[in-house]
């Protein structure tokens, strides 16, 4: 009789940590345009899709959904589902969902694995690091998934024994690795290790024995097939994907085989178009397939404990085939084959020995504000998690605090948990992983360096000369950056926040939301207006006035007074003194109000010059989603300026485009630029005519189109595309019970068809869910009429839906 086979297939979802260690968000990324940031991106091309991934039929028509997670076994990096948690809780609960139903398939057990917490490369961290790590895993996972795990990922699958003693002792069962990292192996109860030859057989769980007396089970993923999904575009064809997991068994084997495969999960729709797709025709295939069972490691585990034993390489990883050399050293592993990473060893060293001096600050320190520091910093996730609840804190002190605390001491014990929390942050391993010690992922730890840095400062204690000293050994691949250095001094420290900024970003804003509230939110900090005073003369604006700010991260907490004088465009001078006196004050404020009104602004910053020194700030400071809304403000009147001069260019110089165009003619870029921004701008205005349903034509966007093809024109399709998907999208949400479903169905058809004459291939993924969820809703809450049935169906065909996905027939 024939073993059992099953079959895991296994995603490590993960981006690195992308927020502004002080404001604790996600700052807009030019790079992922038309999104605001990658992690935005890649959740609409991959994280969200996967909750509900396509399948189709011969034609091409969407006759299924599937949640590809309820069906695999993966992981989710805790720094990404926290930016998940507030920027697409929707696709969390997807993820969330589908482990609660895969613990329903699978005996109790699911498909989540946790991770260590920001991506460490545990074997290089501290043994103190291993414990939280692994710790402050474990609770984001309780947290999300509400249940421990059965089994953690390791970042980079990097491994030693020391790190796999942290995972048992926490009561971690398994893990996963490369079965390059295996490197001997026997069956249970042999007394002698056979030589290893050939690779180990990946279709079984084995036994690791730890020194504590202490085993975890270890999982060696088929490195073959993985290599091949990830990198070798396995994932065009569904039916070859398949049949490479087919192929992933031996008949020559006698024992229940596991073929378990083990990517990045972006692969499937991120770095593969479509990977998603491909996904869930595997899986639906495999799911009634009667001589295979799909699993996840749980459950096999659970099923066929090891009947084997293994040890495994000390420091090995599966993205280095030097072990854990990628993240120390230049050891040749490189994406890009003409720049050197002498820079790895020097920045990891920099980062260990500032790491040394933060924990001999926070152990000092820090017994004056706990008994156990090290055991508060473990527990710390849970004020992390909680970060909205006034009162996390105040239950973590009274647990994990002296009795006697005071205010002081702690504001001091959250500034010092803080400092640690990006003590750690700083090695996430993406820092290293990449060619260029200037590039975006390496500036993020040094980011968290220099916040740990500035924490430390509060304790009069400054490291940042002996650091940057040491970043200077790190040389970089572009001349003008140097070394580590310069990268400090030209992309980490003109980042850096204090009061000082935040209090010069919001006096700024507040000249463009002259009513807002007498206190706001900047992210992380709180800021008060305790007496502003705002002008407008022209396109010019005062504000003055005294304001209070506070940190939720660290307490620190300050007030100043303040002038911002806005000369009009983007000229900025804004002026902030926390050391003048509150009568003098006053008195200026009078005469800054008079000089405003009736005098020259030459009068204005005298006067500023004279009575209120301080360091100027400008335009610059601004944290930078709210720097570009305010560009966008003040440029408004000039671009359309520039509109109106492109329309009367490209009316007057179009029969000389066609001409040109006729010919062959190169058309010279002043010519190509106004005309080309003038088609841009009008059809962007025609698809805003259809979403509101006034009255528009689709002749115009054709003869648009017309009037540039004729010459060349190349619309901006990716952003068209964008626009075009988010008008549909809002669309469709108007389909309600109250809602004229005609209307709604030709509102959403002419942007299907303006799609289809400017050529664009919106994104309808989510177009397509909330139809298919409208209806549904309307369906349970009410009868559906014939007229809302017939609209609904071929709208549907429209999009690509197989009509009998909405269940409904007239």
């Amino acid at each position: 009789m024939r073993h059992p086979r099953y079959i895991c297939i296994h995603g490590h979802f993960y981006q690195p940590p992308r927020e502004n260690p002080w404001l604790g968000t996600v700052e807009i990324q030019d790079s992922a345009a038309p999104f605001h940031d990658w992690n935005e991106r890649i959740t609409r091309e991959c994280y969200g899709p996967n909750t509900r991934a396509r399948l189709v039929d011969g034609q091409g028509r969407i006759i299924n959904l599937l949640n590809n997670y309820a069906w695999m076994s993966f992981n989710f990096g805790p720094t990404l589902l926290s930016w998940m948690a507030e920027a697409a809780p929707e696709t969390l609960a997807g993820i969330v969902e589908a482990d609660r139903l895969s613990q329903e398939r699978r005996g109790g057990h699911g498909n989540a694995l946790a991770q260590v917490y920001n991506h460490m490369i545990l074997p290089l961290a501290s043994p103190r690091d291993k414990v939280t790590q692994v710790r402050w895993g474990i609770a984001d996972f309780r947290r999300r998934f509400g249940r421990d795990p059965e089994g953690m990922w390791l970042a980079e699958t990097a491994a030693d024994v020391p790190s796999l003693e942290a995972l048992a002792e926490a009561g971690v069962r398994f893990t996963v690795l490369a079965p390059s990292q295996a490197k001997r192996w026997r069956r249970l109860g042999e007394k002698s290790w056979p030589e290893a030859s050939g690779g180990i057989d990946p279709s079984r769980a084995y036994l690791a024995r730890l020194p504590s007396g202490r085993s975890i089970t270890l999982f060696f993923y088929d490195g073959i097939i993985s290599q091949q999904v990830a990198f070798e575009r396995l994932l065009d064809h569904g039916e070859r994907f398949l049949s490479r997991l087919y192929q992933g068994f031996d008949d020559r084997r006698d024992h229940a085989q596991l073929m378990h495969i083990a990517t990045d999960g972006e692969s499937y729709g991120h770095h593969h178009p479509h990977g998603d797709m491909a996904l869930a025709y595997v899986l639906e295939r495999l799911s009634r397939d009667g001589d295979v069972r799909l699993t996840n490691y749980g459950e096999f585990l659970k099923l066929h404990p090891p009947e084997w034993e293994v040890e495994i390489h000390e420091n090995s990883s599966w993205s280095c085939v030097h072990g854990v050399e990628r993240w120390r050293s230049d050891c040749g592993c490189k994406t890009r084959g003409d720049w050197h990473q002498r820079w790895r060893g020097p920045l990891r060293d920099a980062l260990n020995r500032l790491k040394e001096q933060l924990d001999h600050l926070f152990s000092t320190r820090g017994r004056e504000c706990f008994p156990n520091p090290w055991a508060a910093r473990d527990a710390y996730i849970e004020v992390i998690l909680d970060r909205e609840d006034p009162e996390a804190l105040g239950r973590f002190l009274a647990r994990f605090g002296h009795s006697d605390l005071d205010d002081g001491q702690a504001s001091d014990a959250l500034r010092l948990l803080e400092m640690q929390k990006d003590a750690m942050l700083m090695f996430t391993s993406c820092g290293w992983f990449f060619d260029e010690i200037s590039g975006i992922e390496t500036v993020q730890c040094l980011n968290y360096a220099a916040r740990a840095i500035d924490i430390a400062r509060l304790f009069q204690r400054d490291f940042e000369h002996e650091f940057v000293q040491g970043l200077e050994a790190a040389p970089s691949n572009i001349h003008r950056i140097r070394d580590g250095a310069g990268v400090w001094n030209q992309m980490v420290r003109p980042a850096n926040v204090d009061l000082e900024r935040v209090f010069a970003h919001h006096a700024i804003s507040m000249i463009f939301a002259p009513d807002g509230a007498a206190a706001s939110r900047v992210f992380s900090f709180d800021v008060e207006n305790l007496d502003v005073e705002t002008r407008t003369r022209g396109k010019g604006h005062l504000a003055v006035g005294r304001l209070r700010a506070r940190s939720r991260r660290t307490r620190t907490h300050a007030e100043t007074y303040f002038l911002v004088v806005h000369f009009g465009g983007l000229d900025f001078h804004a002026v902030l003194n926390n050391a003048i006196d509150p009568d003098d004050f006053e008195s200026f404020k009078v005469r800054l109000l008079a000089a405003y009104r009736t005098g020259s602004l030459a009068d204005v910053m005298a006067l500023v010059t004279e009575e209120f020194p301080g360091r100027a700030h400008r335009l610059d400071d601004l944290f930078r989603d709210e720097q570009r809304r305010i560009i966008g403000i003040v440029l408004a009147d000039r671009f359309e300026d520039y509109q109106r001069s492109f329309e009367h260019l490209a009316d007057q110089d179009e029969e000389i485009l066609n001409r040109l165009g006729n010919l062959n003619y190169p058309v010279p870029r002043p010519l190509r630029a106004a005309a080309s921004a003038y088609i841009d701008r009008h059809l962007e205005e025609q698809i805003v005519r259809i979403e509101r349903g006034e009255e528009s034509s689709l002749d115009r966007l054709e003869s648009l189109h017309e009037r540039g093809r004729a010459w060349g024109y190349q619309p901006q399709k990716e952003a068209l595309e964008k626009i075009l998907a988010e008008a549909l999208e809002r669309t469709l949400r108007g389909l309600g019970p109250d809602a004229d479903p005609s209307a709604v169905a030709a509102r959403a058809g002419l942007l299907l068809d303006a799609s289809r004459l400017m050529d664009v291939r919106p994104l309808y993924w989510q177009a397509q869910n909330i139809l298919l969820d409208r209806f549904l809703d309307l369906r349970r809450s009410t009868a559906v009429d014939p007229e809302l049935g017939t609209v609904v169906a071929d709208l549907a065909g429209r999009l690509g839906l197989n009509p009998s996905l909405l269940g409904w027939r007239p």
